[in-house]
């Protein structure tokens, strides 16, 4: 083998090595890992579609992208959002959303569909 193979296979060993180091640094944030907290009481209390208002404003959409989506008036999102906050008890949507993916409502690299 010729040095410049050689270089090439030790770059490319240290890559995957360095690929599997980040992999491990990452992967408390793993779906398995999510999912294996429980879900808060306060989730029970939302109705199926603040949950599924929820798990939208969770994928970072905006009121008229949810509306959209759920064909009705960005009013009726806005009191959706609204009602969804007061009963998680989260001041704001960045706290809705951390609560949403601690709790394994969504999942990192999920799809809308899933």
């Amino acid at each position: 083998m010729s040095i410049r193979a050689r270089g090439a296979k030790l770059g490319a060993v240290k890559l995957v090595e360095s690929a599997r180091a980040r992999i491990r640094a990452v992967d408390p944030f793993r779906v398995d890992a999510v999912a294996q907290q429980s879900a808060p009481p306060e989730l029970e209390e939302l109705t199926p579609r603040e949950l599924e208002v929820f798990k939208l404003m969770a994928r970072g959409m905006s009121n008229a992208e949810i509306a959209a989506e759920l064909i009705v008036s960005e009013t009726t999102v806005k009191t959706h959002v609204a009602r969804v906050l007061m009963k998680l008890g989260v001041r704001d949507r960045v706290q809705a959303v951390v609560l949403a993916y601690e709790s394994g409502v969504v999942a990192p690299g999920a799809t809308l569909s899933e």
